[in-house]
């Protein structure tokens, strides 16, 4: 997931840097943004048994042709930057016929920024209602648009029916559930099955999933980097949202200088229990 989060954060950075380029090139959206986010999930974009482009069918060539044990298993429809594949019908339409001419099961329309992933056939059901998932990644949070984006990772792609399944209905359920609960409750149930590790019973040989702090319930923290290095860095980016005034800026600093530093996990875990106690902060992992 961390090398998915590395070229979403990428992809849109080169999107801010040369957006009219990617609006009017749809060989760079191709080259700079597609490919990245396929090569982050575990493609191989330049071996014909995994990816072929300009893929022939009978309404056309498709862009990109996905392949499992020499089985095309998704056709991939990219354009630039300037069209909404969110949006128009037709790009869909068309990657539909593709699919449907070669019995692929599924496609992919992207712009490189916004994706449509669609079931490409089943009796009684328009195109619209076929569509498994959408990301938009210049408005969708970042953590949602990986989750959402990982389920076209080489390995989950034949499964991708039954995760975006479960994804939407867990959607729906939390929601549902919010409407009952606060959310600091919710959350705790669902961790609730996890084994969260206070920070003073934690060994340095371990490398975190997540780190955790306890605010009207456990809060999970964005953790870049699964070492404990990675994870003080987290609490002190909590900290330093959290905090005002010369507080916040010498939070800042301590931050920035702790992260160019060579950082031995035992000295990570050290400073770890050290804010845990002067902060009054609890702080919890699982591993």
């Amino acid at each position: 997931m961390e090398e998915l989060e590395r070229a979403v954060l990428t992809v849109m950075s080169r999107v801010f840097s040369h957006r009219k380029l990617y609006e009017r090139n749809e060989e760079a959206v191709k080259q700079h943004l597609i490919g990245e986010i396929f090569k982050a999930l575990g493609w191989n974009w330049s071996n014909p048994e995994e990816v072929r482009p300009e893929e022939r069918t009978e309404d056309g060539r498709a862009d990109y042709a996905l392949l499992l044990n020499g089985e095309i298993v998704a056709f991939v429809e990219a354009k630039n930057l300037g069209v909404n594949v969110l949006s128009k019908d037709e790009p869909l339409r068309q990657l539909a016929r593709y699919c449907f001419s070669r019995g692929v099961k599924y496609g992919v329309l992207t712009n490189g920024v916004a994706w449509v992933v669609v079931r490409a056939f089943a009796e009684g059901t328009s195109l619209r209602e076929r569509i498994l998932f959408t990301v938009d990644l210049e408005n969708d949070p970042v953590e949602r648009s990986v989750v959402k984006l990982s389920l076209l990772a080489k390995s989950r792609i034949k499964d991708v029916e039954r995760l975006s399944s479960l994804l939407r209905a867990l959607e729906v359920s939390f929601l549902e559930l919010l409407r009952e609960y606060p959310q600091n409750l919710i959350v705790d149930f669902l961790l609730a099955g996890h084994s969260l590790i206070p920070v003073s019973k934690l060994s340095p040989e371990v490398s975190p999933k997540a780190v955790y702090v306890h605010e009207n319930g456990w809060k999970p923290l964005p953790l870049g980097d699964r070492s404990l290095k990675g994870a003080l860095l987290a609490v002190l980016d909590y900290l330093e949202a959290r905090s005002k005034g010369e507080k916040k800026e010498e939070v800042k600093r301590v931050r920035e200088l702790l992260s160019v530093l060579s950082l031995p996990p035992e000295k990570a875990l050290m400073i770890l229990k050290g804010i845990e106690e002067e902060e009054n902060l609890k702080i919890a992992f699982e591993i």
